[in-house]
């Protein structure tokens, strides 16, 4: 496996830093302002920056083709991802934020030519917003199979009831469409009972119940609703690939959708590590700098180790996409949807605790982000199952290869 990026992606490397340089990080604050004084509105500043960013050429770069995106592969976009997950701010003024992302790889890659005309083109352009309607309270989600709303056929319509939530993206007024999975027959076999359908926020009979807090944030103006679909009725030409393939959907959205986030913690973890060795240096405790104390510094070289470490297994997962295909990788991505987030918890977690008080306090990133990447052990599938699956096939690659030894 050779690492060394193009030099097309050292090009937009530099170009994304230096807009994050110049225009992200300078205006971090004005985006928390701004939310803090209207919740539910979206901020100004980031509306302001989509047009510089577009014109920058950093548009749309999570998507591989040329046509609509910057035609990267898994392992281009890897360092890219990276430099945007070091602001909270930063992806949605690239148009790579999720569930967006994900959204937009679902309708480019099995959307009807009039379902990518009404919603996929206005997602590309930055102009509305999507969420993602799997996950209920009801069931255990992380089991697509265990999902009980229905989508029920009736004439030239699909009726749809269900309990959802953790619905990203529900809060923001600009979310005009969510992509809600459901049972089309529940009678058929296990992974084609469900389907996935395209449900206008706006169609009568869709009610956001709640908007739910992770660790008391909200994440206004995005949220995370909890959505009721009372005999929501749609188009029969909102089906997305078509009745019974909605696991098969699932299964290709969640791998890069969820290795993305890995790639963005890989960010995170980076700036909690700078600003770890930036306070150990500057404050002083018992007579010499933080920077001195010899536990200090283990947390320090900790922390380098361990990111490095994620760092490759994220670029070998995005590799072995790119080359062997996800279902090839599948193992490599379940590893790194366990160590991103862990690792970047570690290294939050020391320079919180380096930072003192202030460490738990909104005068850094360090808590929002120990919020937001404690939820990626959860999201897309808990660690237990990720280890479940790993466990698995290493299993039975040492079976097969038993078999052998006793055939032979």
């Amino acid at each position: 496996m050779n690492f060394e990026f193009t030099d097309k992606v050292k090009e937009l490397q530099r170009k994304l830093q230096a807009f994050m340089d110049e225009h992200i990080y300078p205006n971090e604050q004005r985006y928390f302002d701004e939310v803090e004084s209207n919740r539910w509105t979206p901020a100004r500043v980031i509306e302001d920056l989509k047009p510089k960013a577009r014109a920058a050429g950093l548009w749309n770069l999570f998507l591989p083709n040329d046509e609509n995106g910057a035609g990267l592969t898994n392992l281009e976009y890897a360092p890219l991802c990276e430099i945007m997950g070091r602001s909270f701010v930063a992806s949605e003024v690239f148009n790579c934020s999720a569930p967006d992302t994900g959204n937009m790889e679902v309708l480019a890659r099995y959307g009807t030519p009039e379902q990518k005309e009404r919603w996929l083109k206005p997602l590309l352009a930055g102009e509305i917003r999507s969420c993602f309607a799997m996950s209920e309270p009801a069931v255990a989600s992380s089991d697509a199979t265990n999902i009980e709303s229905s989508i029920v056929r009736s004439g030239n319509e699909y009726v749809i009831n269900g309990h959802k939530w953790w619905t990203s993206g529900a809060g923001d007024p600009r979310c005009k469409i969510a992509i809600f999975m459901g049972k089309t027959d529940p009678s058929a076999a296990t992974h084609k009972q469900q389907s996935m359908i395209l449900v206008p926020m706006d169609a009568p009979g869709v009610k956001i119940e709640r908007l739910l807090t992770v660790f008391g944030y909200d994440h206004a103006p995005h949220g995370h609703g909890e959505v009721t679909f009372k005999n929501v009725r749609v188009p029969a030409s909102n089906m997305l690939l078509g009745e019974g393939r909605g696991f098969e959907i699932a299964q290709g959205r969640l791998g890069p959708g969820r290795i993305h986030h890995c790639m963005r913690c890989i960010g995170v973890a980076e700036r909690a590590l700078e600003l770890l060795c930036k306070r150990a240096q500057s404050r002083v405790a018992f007579g010499k700098p933080l920077a001195e104390q010899g536990t200090i510094r283990a947390d320090i070289a900790a922390s380098r180790m361990e990111i490095e470490q994620a760092r490759l297994l994220t670029l070998k997962a995005a590799h072995m996409m790119d080359t062997v295909g996800n279902k090839a990788a599948r193992a490599e991505i379940a590893m790194i949807k366990v160590v991103a987030p862990n690792v970047t918890l570690r290294v939050l977690d020391r320079a919180i605790q380096v930072h003192g008080g202030g460490g738990v306090s909104q005068d850094t990133f360090l808590a929002s982000a120990w919020a937001m990447v404690r939820t990626l052990r959860l999201a897309d599938g808990p660690d237990e199952v990720h280890a479940e699956s790993i466990a698995r096939q290493e299993l039975g690659k040492w079976s097969k290869a038993r078999a052998q030894s006793e055939r032979q």
